[in-house]
């Protein structure tokens, strides 16, 4: 009864964050609301005695995407009421394709099918003797071990370039320069100058 309870409680908090994301007007708040959805999320994980998923999803997501996300938002000087001007315009268009997703879910669904061996793994999820954590590496690196690095080497690449894309050299700024640094000798870090007399405010 407690674990409805909670189940139905965490679920609802989990739907009500998740459009409060894309219905709030301020992007901070979309951002906290985000958070919020993360830690319910890992709360119907561990309902579910996926504990270490819980903890991934609380480390990574909410310490460090969703962080980042906030950060980025209240670093940037975005002009939100310009954003929005198109809004009505693009109405029709992004409905059309929020109908064409919906019906491709529903699509799923309806042709979704169990396996022969589903019900014999919902009555025993977990080999005996072994904890979550662990059968999860031996799935992830055993059967899945090409896709896991795949999306490992994407993910790579993704972040490359995101340094590449904001890594902006602005003119008139002085920089630090390793090599320069260490190349340099006492002729280059000390200038002999000859003053005469009663030319010293030269």
């Amino acid at each position: 009864m407690f674990a409805a309870i909670a189940f139905y409680l965490f679920s609802a908090i989990t739907i009500g964050s998740a459009l409060m994301v894309i219905s709030a007007r301020n992007p901070v708040h979309s951002v906290l609301f985000l958070i919020l959805a993360f830690f319910n999320a890992a709360a119907l994980f561990v309902l579910l005695g996926a504990e270490f998923l819980a903890m991934i999803l609380v480390v990574v997501y909410v310490g460090a995407v969703a962080v980042l996300f906030l950060f980025v938002v209240m670093m940037l000087d975005i002009d939100f009421v310009a954003l929005r001007r198109g809004f009505m315009e693009y109405l029709p268009f992004g409905a059309l394709i929020g109908l064409v997703l919906m019906s491709e879910l529903l699509i799923a669904v309806g042709a979704w099918a169990f396996g022969s061996a589903v019900p014999a793994a919902r009555s025993n999820p977990l080999p005996l003797g072994v904890s979550n954590t662990e059968a999860i590496g031996r799935i992830l690196y055993t059967d899945y071990i090409f896709y896991f690095q795949t999306a490992g080497i994407i993910l790579l690449v993704a972040m490359i370039g995101a340094i590449v894309l904001t890594l902006r050299h602005r003119p008139g700024v002085k920089r630090q320069s390793i090599s320069r640094q260490v190349a340099r000798g006492p002729a280059t870090a000390i200038a002999m100058v000859d003053v005469k007399p009663g030319h010293g405010d030269v």
